[in-house]
Parts: C-alpha cells; sequence; structure tokens
C-alpha cells in the first residue's frame, strides 16, 4: 500500500492529516526519537505533538523505552477496533442529526402548506421510486399484486434480494395475477419459493406496496393503471394508516396460495400445486396450462382428488384440501 493510500484510510477511520503522516513515518523510521520521527513527517514541534498524541490516544503508538523519548507504533489490532466504533458512532449521530433536520424542515413545511403527506409520482420517477423502495424496507413488506404490469426491469430479482436480506413479505395476490400469462411460474411461484408469504383473493382494490410504518405506494385505481401512469406516495397519516388496516382486512379474508408443509398422506407435488390454483380462483384453461396438462386429464385428477377428500364440488376440495394441511 502506497502512503498515500495508507494516510486515506486513516483519516477515513478519523484520524487527522497531521497523524496519519506521523504514523507513517512511525512505520518507516521507528523505533526513533519522536524528533526524528517529526522530521520525517515534515512537522514542527507544536503539530508533531499534537499529532502524536492523537495516535496515543487512539492506541496506535507508545514510548519505547522508558525515559519516553524513543517511540514507536504498537500492534493495531485495538487501536483499530476502538478508531472503527467511533467512526461508526460518529456516522450514526450524523444520520440522526440529518434526518432530524428534515423532519423539522417537514414539519414547518406541513404547518405552512400541508401539502407533502402525499406525494404524485408519475412517468418514467415510478420504476426508480418503486426499486428504492424495495430496497429501503428492513422489516416487512405488505403488498396488493395485480394487473396491469408495468414493464419494469428487475421487479422479481427486487423481491428476492429483498426476501434473502430477511424482510418479511406479505403478498395479496388477485385471481388475475395468477391467470396473467408465465407471471405465476416466473414471478410469484420462484418468490413463494424465496419465503414469501402469499394470499390469493378473487380481486384487491388497489395496486398497493406498504414499506415497513414508514409509506406506502399506492396506483390510483386499478382499472386506471394502465391509462394514467402515475402513483401516489403517502407519508405517514391518516390515509397511511387505513391502507395498513385495508390490507390486513384483505390479508385475514384471503386464501393462502401455498402454506406450511404438507402432513404426512398428502398429494403429489403437481397435485398440490393443483390445488393451490383451484383455492386460488384460477380458471380452468390457465390451471391446465400452468400442469402442461390437457383438460380431460385435469378433470380426472380433479375427479381423483375430490373422491380422496369426501368433496362434492370444487369449493368444497378447496376447503377440505387446507382443512387436511394440503395447502
Amino acid at each position: 500500500m502506497t502512503h498515500a493510500k495508507l494516510r486515506q484510510a486513516l483519516r477515513l477511520l478519523g484520524l487527522g492529516e497531521a497523524a496519519a503522516r506521523v504514523y507513517v513515518a512511525l512505520l518507516e523510521v521507528a523505533p526513533a526519537p519522536l524528533v526524528a520521527v517529526g522530521e520525517a513527517a515534515g512537522l514542527g514541534a507544536g503539530e508533531l505533538a499534537v499529532a502524536y498524541e492523537e495516535l496515543v490516544d487512539a492506541g496506535l503508538a507508545s514510548a519505547a523505552d522508558e525515559a519516553g523519548d524513543v517511540v514507536a507504533p504498537v500492534p493495531p489490532a485495538a487501536g483499530l477496533e476502538i478508531l472503527a466504533r467511533h467512526r461508526a458512532a460518529e456516522v450514526e449521530e450524523s444520520r440522526i442529526a440529518v434526518g432530524g433536520a428534515f423532519e423539522s424542515f417537514r414539519r414547518h413545511r406541513l404547518a405552512a402548506y400541508n401539502d407533502d403527506l402525499v406525494e404524485v409520482v408519475t412517468g418514467e420517477a415510478i420504476g426508480p421510486r418503486m426499486r428504492h423502495a424495495w430496497a429501503s424496507a428492513r422489516e416487512q413488506i405488505r403488498q396488493f399484486e395485480s394487473p396491469p404490469y408495468v414493464p419494469l426491469a428487475g421487479v422479481r430479482e427486487d423481491a428476492l434480494a429483498t426476501l434473502a436480506r430477511g424482510v418479511t413479505q406479505r403478498v395479496v395476490y388477485s385471481r388475475a395475477s395468477l391467470e396473467h400469462p408465465g407471471h405465476l411460474k416466473e414471478v410469484i411461484e420462484p418468490c413463494v419459493e424465496a419465503g414469501e408469504q402469499a394470499r390469493v383473493l378473487p380481486s384487491v382494490p388497489v395496486k398497493l406496496l406498504i414499506i415497513d410504518e414508514a409509506y406506502a405506494l399506492v396506483s390510483l385505481s386499478i382499472k386506471e393503471a394502465d391509462v394514467v401512469n402515475s402513483m401516489l406516495v403517502v407519508q405517514p397519516c391518516g390515509l397511511l394508516s387505513a391502507l395498513v388496516a385495508l390490507f390486513e382486512r384483505c390479508w385475514h379474508d384471503a386464501l393462502p396460495f401455498h402454506g406450511g408443509t404438507a402432513r404426512p398422506g398428502g398429494p403429489e407435488p403437481s397435485d398440490r400445486r393443483l390445488l393451490s390454483l383451484l383455492a386460488g380462483g384460477a380458471s380452468d384453461e390457465v390451471i391446465a396450462r400452468e400442469l402442461g396438462v390437457s383438460r380431460r386429464t385435469l378433470f380426472r385428477r380433479l375427479q381423483i382428488l375430490m373422491a380422496r377428500l369426501g368433496a362434492a364440488n370444487r369449493f368444497q376440495l378447496a376447503l377440505q384440501a387446507q382443512r387436511a394441511g394440503w395447502l
């Protein structure tokens, strides 16, 4: 490592420029009298004393003889740990200070204008804003998902990366999501396999993404989403609380798309997938297409499953499958 890079590394840990120069000089000439170290660093007596004291306080240098005239660097492990912790604490304090300053600004704007609780995002700004939302989640994402879909690159990858970070992800899909060509296999099932908690309703009221308790992204309406290319960003307020309550109500009413581990004696994986699609309200055509079978084969498999569970119709089949732990 060059001297310039070493000095830069030390400064990133919080040391001053003069202290960094003295440390580099120590590595070159120590053990040596402090005066000689100062000459190697190009510092005068006063500046040298301050810089050397900074190194001693950081646990990176000390006297090498009893008289204290000769100095040398010391093993840096403990000192570097202390510096790193101090630096992390300073960064956290800065983050809190900047966040507090913005909140103060926001409160003053609210008092004067009351206009920043809901922001309208349109056009090409929607994609980056959504990707930022996925990346900013820390604890939980709640989502209503339904067509029409705006073509955004990396949607599945963003969801999988969020799950990989340990963020809980609960999604209520509309039946139309399961029937949208390729969406089930390419997006929904990979996310469910990665740990997403998915449920299905015949329809969802809005396209919605709630990030932690911080804010929500919501389309004007599903019908308008492909006509009015716009999105609302809702900050903490009564409207955000209402959206959270709406999601929880729909989540309670929705059917699980994939449940826990099936009980012993359960169906084959292909039949479990059939039942999941059936419980989600997918049509015969969609189920047959996703399973890669003919409609005749699908009807035969349904009859076998209905007989096995003692169900008189498809609704009872889905209900009995859920009760049996097959979903």
